[in-house]
């Protein structure tokens, strides 16, 4: 009969000193209730939150490479092709368009040091958002996973992305496509990139990376076709006409200003990809803070040197009506209409790249809900049988990909629920800016050391700013709307759906077990197979709570006890641990062979 040091130290591992690697902190009115040691360093979270896997079922197929290209192949998908012109027909100033490229890296680097602190906060957890907003917002208990889940599930499809890229194959083709052609070939390619995903997370990953460097290498051409152009080495005639009076005419529309910022932020979107797969990358947090930095800074430069090249090429007037042709119109200007046809295949490259760093990112976090136990089945969704991917997440992603391209037609249907879909985002910023500090504060509290990593303060304020501003900003009418329905119905859903996501929570975590007589109680559990461990929301009768609170921890997992009861329970533990401690040996023996 093993002793309690010693199942702890299975299921735990060791630590520098080889001591009891897992210990409950107890304080009043404190949420820290959990300590882990990872690697020798103590993280401490809630127990309520999933479960930390110390070794990773999806294995450590993500160096910095992957880092770098998860985040650039994200960020660089079409949008620094198509925006400008939706960018400069908002602004009216070709200063100020070039400008806020600037504004946006500032923003995004802000929102950046947010994410670092909690990555050196929580350095195992995968899923981002999901697992800091879950440990940020533990009480009332449910109810942020409730919510955060019901929005990562019912809205992961990337329909939109889809589509761009068929389009682009056709007209890399010469050919004139009809609706249901472009919707075609979007499923057949949308298909094809998540079958990838599904089969081999560390081919999917290479291939990823392959089609980054390549995205590099397009933008790269574009800023040094650029300096040729300013240079006079072109045909182009007069290429400094858009840089005189740049300034002039700046519109004072707040809807056309914040439009303007949304559409920056998206193009930016994807700074933060990479913590979705923290718990694939091995010394995530050191890899983290070094790399993401980089990746950020690459993009930045290239993507404000990349509009100087299209305002130089371009005439304004002709970037302010060229929809999503920027690039298009760069190429024409520069070399001509019969050079120009190859850009749209480098776009569906660019395209396709980053349909795949979306699968690779959100399907960790619909992983992540369900570890959380928020997701039925939950054993299902973490599992990562037959292949070591995520399957069921990527299926799901894909079948709502297909429903979405398949009912609906595309305009302004199609636009509204992709604008719905990420209206959430800047909730969330702001969230987790206000979740730093309560954690700091929980964490002094519980007279436990600072994280290893801090955001600033001026980060946090900026961050939250901005959020606060786009959130608000909407609502202002727009001088002229380009949607065919009221302009804020899309937030108006999206605060609708805020609020049933509340009166769902009341009803399922509140009414119901007042009604059954029952409480919700977390448990743990580890797959036999693949070693996943997730939590399972269980229904404890009132009159068996006390029992299963005396033996059960905070964070479900079955307490060592003695007598008969206890006997069962710390054979079901001992069975389950020795599961996980072979799964920690082979990971040791992968690692020196």
């Amino acid at each position: 009969m093993a002793t309690i040091a010693h199942v702890k130290k299975l299921f735990w591992g060791n630590d520098s000193d080889d001591t009891i690697d897992a210990s409950v902190v107890k304080e009043k009115n404190s949420q820290i209730s959990e300590q882990v040691y990872v690697n020798g360093v103590p993280v401490y979270q809630d127990g309520n939150g999933a479960p930390v896997e110390q070794v990773s079922p999806l294995g450590y197929h993500v160096g910095w490479a992957g880092i770098l290209f998860l985040n650039v192949s994200q960020m660089v998908g079409t949008g620094v092709f198509s925006t400008p012109g939706s960018i400069l027909r908002a602004l009216d100033s070709v200063g100020l368009s070039i400008l806020y490229w600037v504004f946006g890296f500032i923003i995004a680097a802000a929102s950046l040091a947010i994410y670092l602190e909690y990555a050196s906060m929580f350095p195992n957890r995968s899923g981002g958002q999901v697992a800091y907003l879950e440990q940020a917002y533990p009480r009332p208990a449910f109810f942020f996973p409730v919510t955060y889940a019901f929005f990562t599930v019912a809205f992961s499809f990337s329909s939109s992305n889809a589509v761009v890229l068929a389009r682009y194959i056709y007209r890399a083709a010469g050919y004139q496509a009809s609706e249901w052609a472009n919707k075609g070939l979007a499923l057949a390619s949308y298909t094809f990139l998540a079958f990838l995903c599904l089969i081999s997370t560390k081919w999917s990953m290479r291939l990823m990376n392959l089609i980054s460097a390549v995205k590099l290498i397009i933008l790269l051409f574009i800023v040094f076709t650029g300096f040729a152009v300013l240079g006079g080495g072109t045909r182009v005639k007069n290429p400094r006409q858009n840089f005189q009076n740049s300034f002039d005419g700046i519109t004072n529309n707040g809807n056309d200003i914040v439009n303007a910022l949304v559409s920056i932020n998206f193009a930016y979107q994807g700074y933060a990809n990479a913590f979705n797969v923290v718990n694939e990358i091995r010394n995530p947090f050191h890899s983290l803070k070094r790399v993401t930095p980089i990746s950020l800074i690459i993009v930045f430069i290239l993507y404000v040197l990349a509009n100087v090249a299209y305002f130089a090429a371009v005439p304004a007037a002709e970037i302010r009506e060229s929809g999503e042709l920027a690039a298009a119109l760069f190429f024409e200007a520069v070399f001509g209409d019969k050079h120009a046809r190859g850009l749209p295949a480098l776009i569906a490259v660019s395209a396709a790249g980053n349909i795949m760093a979306v699968i690779i990112g959100a399907t960790r976090q619909v992983r992540e809900c369900a570890r959380q136990g928020m997701i039925p089945w939950p054993h299902v969704w973490a599992s990562t049988r037959p292949f070591g991917t995520p399957c069921a997440p990527i299926l799901l992603k894909w079948g709502l990909t297909c429903i979405v391209i398949l009912a609906l037609p595309f305009g302004d249907a199609f636009d509204f629920l992709v604008d719905l879909r990420s209206y959430p985002d800047n909730l969330y910023i702001f969230l987790m800016v206000i979740g730093v500090y309560w954690l700091r504060h929980q964490r002094k509290k519980a007279g436990l050391p600072p994280p290893p990593f801090q955001a600033w303060h001026s980060a946090l304020i900026l961050s939250a700013a901005v959020c606060l501003f786009i959130l608000i900003m909407p609502w202002y009418p727009p001088e002229q709307s380009d949607v065919s329905f009221w302009y804020a119905t899309y937030c108006v859903v999206g605060i609708g759906l805020f609020v049933a996501m509340g009166l769902y929570y009341v009803f399922w975590i509140k009414l119901l077990p007042k009604w059954g007589k029952y409480q919700i109680r977390t448990e743990t559990l580890v797959s036999e197979q693949d070693g996943s461990v997730t939590h399972r929301l269980t229904k404890v009768k009132n009159a068996e709570v006390e029992e299963w609170d005396r033996t059960h921890d905070d964070a479900g997992n079955v307490t060592i006890e003695t007598g008969a009861v206890g006997a069962v329970k710390h054979d079901h533990l001992i069975r389950r641990l020795r599961v996980r401690d072979a799964a920690t040996l082979n990971y040791e023996a992968e690692g020196k062979a």
